[in-house]
């Protein structure tokens, strides 16, 4: 009687098993050469911003790097499913400055042979300072550098590309209130 039940909970157990493996034959991860070959990445541009800007109480500036890139899909099939890790360092430095993860290509896959739309990592940690002057003489403003790793479908994080991120900053100051007496206002008309 026991060997019976034996047979009917192994054949149940096969019946459960048998569509898992299946499906995970058909979800093979890609490997570190496929992806390398499925895409291209073309930078577009590295800068400064803002993560964070208060005037008071205290002055307060947060510039943090970012990286913006696009993906050429050079396979034959439409490129779904892409994450995108930038990691922003200093070239000497042990630590990173900060890093972003991005789930970038979903919703509209990049059809063989054409170009996403530009994707932007940007570091979750940056350098501080009161005003835009104050990062020619911090110590902290350096030269840093972007690794950008593409990972798709269960596969491992792969390096595509390292750039320098240029010192170009995208930030303007608030322009200090005009309080002298030279400015002549007009009446509010009701």
């Amino acid at each position: 009687m026991k060997h019976g039940r034996r047979s009917i909970s192994l054949t149940l157990g096969l019946a459960v098993l048998a569509p898992l493996l299946l499906f995970q034959a058909g979800c093979k991860s890609m490997t570190d050469a496929e992806i390398k070959a499925a895409m291209e990445i073309e930078l577009l541009d590295t800068k400064w911003v803002a993560k964070e800007y208060k005037v008071w109480p205290n002055t307060k500036l947060t510039l943090v790097p970012t990286v913006t890139f696009r993906v050429k899909n050079l396979s034959a099939k439409p490129l779904t499913y892409v994450n995108f890790n930038g990691i922003f360092k200093n070239k000497d430095d042990v630590e990173n400055l900060g890093d972003q993860f991005l789930a970038a290509i979903r919703n509209k896959p990049v059809l063989p042979g054409e170009w996403s739309d530009p994707i932007t990592l940007k570091s979750n940690f940056g350098v501080e300072g009161k005003r835009l002057a104050d990062f020619q003489s911090n110590p902290q403003w350096k030269t840093y550098f972007v690794k950008v790793f593409a990972q798709s479908k269960g596969s491992r994080h792969v390096l595509f590309a390292e750039w320098p991120v240029s010192r170009k900053i995208d930030f303007k100051e608030d322009q200090p209130a005009h309080q002298g007496t030279d400015q002549k206002q007009e009446p509010v008309k009701k």
